[in-house]
């Protein structure tokens, strides 16, 4: 009775990721007829899971694509080179391993006790687009998840006063390269379980993710609070995060503020907290049991 209900559950956890990786996907138009997918794995339970996903997607979808794993070797100490091209064998997958030696210029360039992602995420970035010019990748598919587009969001918010997130598809700064994070919809315990389930290879990272003082550390315990003692309300700033008012915010860039008349009919309104229309994203947006 216990395998019934775990291999029930499981199954359920799994139609549900597929299901909401590719309604990302849909919704944002991320992968086309004839794309190259570049996945970053890091070894992280997220890129693996995206990748597991989207392996699946393919064999699934009427849209022809190609996926390529790429890892970037970062030398930190006591990586183990041989887990992820043993793992990428065993799936068949084809796979491209960099190896640049970030680390050290990370760990020599940022004074011990300050964080160290925002240096490393740059030099991450960049290498990774170089990589695929080479590979001649069409797309760049990264594992971000909800939570990681939440917390942004909330740091943003918080330490860098602008209202900004982490998009589910962009152009990339060089402005030569798609980014696609087709997990945007996943929420990230989801992705633990799912990790626990199919007993990927995690490999721990000792560079960015190990650091005790950063931000988004404080920022997702702030989310877990308010998970456990308002239930629905980060469903709600995920809502929100699609449902843009610039005439109801104070950005004159985004709004023609200077250029309102009486004669202008007001689309949204002058209702600053409308209740119905909370209850309509309650009810589209509450976590499934």
């Amino acid at each position: 009775m216990m395998n019934d209900k775990l291999a029930y559950e499981r199954n359920k956890l799994h139609k549900r990721l597929l299901r909401l990786t590719g309604q990302a996907i849909g919704d944002f138009q991320m992968i086309e007829e004839g794309d190259k997918v570049m996945v970053c794995l890091s070894g992280g339970k997220d890129s693996y899971a995206l990748l597991d996903l989207l392996l699946t997607l393919r064999e699934r979808s009427p849209v022809a694509f190609e996926l390529i794993a790429v890892n970037l070797d970062q030398k930190q100490p006591g990586f183990p080179a041989d887990v992820l091209p043993t793992y990428l064998r065993s799936l068949n997958v084809p796979f491209h391993i960099e190896t640049q030696d970030t680390y050290s210029i990370v760990t020599r360039v940022i004074p011990q006790g300050k964080t160290m992602c925002s240096l490393c995420s740059r030099l991450r970035r960049g290498i990774l687009y170089r990589v695929a010019d080479e590979l001649g990748a069409s797309k760049i598919a990264l594992g971000h998840h909800r939570d990681d587009i939440l917390e942004t969001f909330f740091l943003n918010l918080f330490y860098g006063g602008k209202l900004k997130g982490m998009p589910a598809k962009l152009r990339a700064d060089d402005g030569k390269h798609i980014v696609i994070r087709p997990l945007a919809y996943v929420r990230e315990r989801d992705l633990e379980a799912y990790a626990a389930w199919r007993a990927f290879p995690i490999i721990p990272c000792d560079l960015c993710g190990s650091q005790d003082n950063l931000k988004r550390q404080e920022v997702k315990q702030l989310m877990r609070t308010w998970e456990k003692q308002f239930p629905g309300r980060v469903d709600h700033v995920f809502a929100a995060l699609g449902r843009l008012v610039p005439s109801h915010l104070m950005d004159r860039k985004a709004f023609d503020f200077q250029s309102l008349t009486v004669d202008d009919l007001a689309v949204e309104g002058d209702i600053a907290f409308d209740p119905p229309a909370i209850d309509e994203v309650r009810v589209q947006f509450m976590p499934q049991r």
